[in-house]
């Protein structure tokens, strides 16, 4: 199992706050079945310091030789959840900003009550040089939370999109998990990932979320997930379904992107 989304490296943002908490985090990866792990710190997010991503691999190394040491069976691959800005093409080119592993997926944030007005015309630039925007949690955007819809338009227009295993589990209410299997059963979203930032309150999650999808929906959109995960973090096209307008009905279909 592969895990796309993750707030591990200690002393960065609002996740693991001392390697301590980095190797407890990992060995609870190891208990779920994960066995890679993108570290996603908060990039160009207001309440945390600017990081450039040449720091972040050292970063990543460190903490993989510090995981080798201590027997963990976990591989952490750089990432990062940018928060959305102009500059960010001319930033994924020089390294300043960074990718998921450094595939063409791109994890992207949006401001919790805001999609901003540009997004559009940003996703477009990064698609014309070759990267693909993965929108992080749009389950708990207010936008997306009070016009479901305003995500059908994005992800038609090309972009992918993130579901948090804790939102699907009902972690965050009963409202978000609801609006988590609307996105679903319109194939707005593509991959689960956990968001972690520590094991007490905001813990992974990921096997729970798996079964939950196998029971609610089928087990080949719970293979189809955790596929993509794996195919992100190798480059590679995913598994894509045709998106819908949220309560629209439709044929379950298969396809890549």
């Amino acid at each position: 199992m592969i895990d796309i989304h993750s707030h591990i490296l200690p002393g960065l943002d609002d996740g693991a706050k001392t390697i301590e908490e980095s190797i407890a985090i990992a060995e609870e990866a190891v208990s779920e079945g994960i066995t890679k792990m993108v570290a996603t710190p908060h990039h160009h997010h207001p309440s945390f310091p600017l990081l450039d991503g040449s720091h972040l691999h050292d970063a990543v190394a460190e903490l993989n030789q510090e995981f080798e040491k201590q027997r963990i069976p976990l591989t952490v691959l750089p990432g990062q959840e940018i928060r959305l800005y102009g500059d960010i093409q001319s930033d994924l080119a020089s390294g300043a900003s960074l990718s998921l592993g450094n595939s063409k997926y791109v994890l992207v944030e949006f401001p919790s009550n805001d999609i901003p007005v540009y997004t559009s015309r940003l996703f477009y630039d990064l698609g014309s040089q070759g990267y693909i925007p993965v929108i992080a949690h749009p389950e708990r955007n207010k936008v997306i939370m009070d016009s479901p819809n305003k995500l059908y338009e994005l992800i038609k227009n090309g972009a992918l999109a993130q579901l948090t295993s804790s939102s699907l589990t009902g972690y965050f209410g009963k409202d978000i998990q609801k609006l988590s299997e609307q996105l679903m059963e319109a194939s707005l979203v593509h991959v689960i990932a956990s968001d972690v930032h520590n094991t007490a309150n905001r813990t992974l999650r990921m096997r729970e979320a798996y079964a939950y999808v196998e029971e609610r929906f089928d087990s080949n959109l719970m293979y189809e997930y955790q596929e993509n995960a794996r195919l992100m973090i190798e480059n590679k096209h995913i598994y894509l379904n045709p998106p819908e307008r949220v309560g629209k009905k439709k044929k379950k279909l298969f396809g890549f992107f």
